[in-house]
């Protein structure tokens, strides 16, 4: 087993000092993706194949802010690297966006925006990654700095995977990066400010795990929430099983040193989402696996979704994980080969009601769908759950072959109604180009009455190549 602690990385990387007095803080930091302080969540869109000034795959985000009448495609914010503020420079293969995360980094009251580039070359070490902060203010996103990589000698294509959140315990939040390599999985500690030193971190190896994770693959997807109900966040971490590419899933607590000698390894999968669905105050977890059995052993047909319920342990070992496939009863549709049910997953409450609700993407069946079930006292129901796609009346658009609708979700309140209003990307639309739809929430479930759709070129991005638009959706 291996283990990088703080000490570790001040004698091998820059030093990471933690010397500077924090910026002053806000009494309440802000939610997350409310870059703007208008108790609205905006959208982060990441267009990782975008050309940018003539380089392609450079990468590309954009940030759809939200209003009273929910998202407004007209009021958004292009990110690239060429962007005034942003570090570093668009080059070639960057793939800028790739991974998307957002907290209130510097205790402003306004919500920073981290965005992952793991095709960053750095100091001439070709692929080596790079993450950006993007700084919230109450005129939106502007400025930004580097994320410091304390493990840079040891590994690759850092900013695969990034998250936020309080993973100590200490009350300030940490940057949780994934990259490939040995140490695939980094901690940042704050505190973070727009020119100070940033704090230390830790970082570890999970190739030598009880179920090892390959480096190759590396740390391809994280997510987080507070499983425990303790008031810290724990860490959702996706990779590959050494020698195959079937998935591997654990839950880590950023509070232990050693932390890859206590991971609580979950049902396997390549996405997933954290949300309270059965209003216990214990954050429940769901896992996203789109694959066949033939193609990953915890795949099934069509795919499937895991709900893990959270108790003060971490998965409440008491209660039967709930699987859902589209041959669940109640399940609109019907379990196919191929239909990716899983490719992307998200929670939020959706009606209001206290409970989180899920949705579910099957990015490849037919040309794409999104099913929505919710949550209630009892967790997670099939009643009255709902199968969206671009067939469904009111939907924007028309079904194309390899759209890929609903290859990422997210549920996010962008009107500020205290209802999650569903948002779907389907990256393969228009041979590649990629769009977003987003859908309000109700009292009674998503709305296609006013239901939108835009695609690259509304928020600046161009159709050069294939962006892949929504390849990335932030939340």
């Amino acid at each position: 087993m291996r283990i990088r602690a703080t000490a570790a990385l001040v004698a091998a990387t820059l030093t990471p000092l933690a010397l500077s007095a924090p910026a002053a803080h806000a009494a309440t930091p802000a939610t997350p993706y409310d870059f703007n302080g208008d108790g609205r969540a905006d959208l982060a869109i990441g267009a990782p194949g975008a050309t940018v000034s003539g380089k392609s795959k450079a990468g590309a985000v954009s940030v759809v802010y939200g209003s009273s009448t929910g998202l407004k495609s007209s009021t958004y914010k292009l990110i690239t690297q060429n962007s005034t503020g942003i570090p570093d420079t668009a080059e070639t293969g960057d793939a800028f966006g790739s991974s998307i995360a957002s907290a209130d980094l510097n205790r402003d009251g306004y919500a920073d925006l981290l965005i992952g580039a793991p095709g960053e070359d750095v100091d001439g070490d070709t692929n080596d990654g790079t993450i950006a902060i993007v700084w919230g203010s109450k005129s939106g996103l502007s400025g930004g700095r580097t994320l410091v990589n304390h493990n840079q000698r040891e590994n690759d294509r850092y900013g695969l995977a990034v998250a936020a959140g309080d993973f100590d315990g200490d009350g300030r939040d940490e940057v949780a990066t994934g990259s490939n390599g040995m140490f695939g999985l980094n901690f940042v500690s704050g505190p973070f400010t727009k020119t100070g030193d940033f704090g230390g971190g830790n970082g570890g190896s999970f190739e030598y795990t009880s179920r090892p994770y390959s480096s190759s693959y590396g740390i391809e997807y994280l997510s987080s929430g507070d499983v425990t109900g303790a008031g810290f966040d724990s860490l959702v971490v996706h990779g590959r099983a050494t020698g195959t590419d079937d998935a591997v899933t654990s839950l880590v607590d950023g509070r232990i040193g050693n932390f890859v000698d206590w991971l609580q390894y979950l049902p396997s999968g390549y996405v997933s989402a954290v949300g309270d669905i059965d209003g216990d105050g214990h954050a429940d977890i769901a896992v996203g696996n789109h694959r066949e059995t033939s193609a990953d052993p915890s795949g099934a047909l069509g795919g499937k979704v895991t709900v893990v319920y959270g108790g003060s342990d971490g998965p409440d070992t008491s209660r039967t994980p709930r699987v859902l496939t589209q041959a669940t009863a109640g399940v609109p549709g019907t379990a196919e080969k191929g239909d990716g049910f899983g490719s992307g997953v998200s929670l939020g409450d959706i009606n209001g009601d206290g409970y989180a609700d899920l949705a579910v993407g099957a990015a490849t069946e037919s040309t794409g769908s999104v099913t929505v079930l919710y949550g209630s006292a009892s967790g997670l129901t099939t009643k009255g759950a709902k199968t969206y796609t671009q067939n469904t009346a009111g939907v924007p658009g028309t079904e194309e072959k390899a759209d890929h609708f609903g290859g990422r979700t997210t549920l996010l309140d962008h009107s500020g109604d205290r209802r999650a209003d569903l948002s779907v990307s389907a990256p393969g639309e228009n041979a590649g180009d990629g769009a977003v739809w987003s859908l309000r929430g109700t009292t009674t479930g998503p709305t296609t009455t006013g239901a939108t759709s835009f695609g690259p070129s509304a928020t600046g991005i161009p159709t050069t190549g294939s962006p892949g638009y929504g390849t990335t959706l932030g939340g």
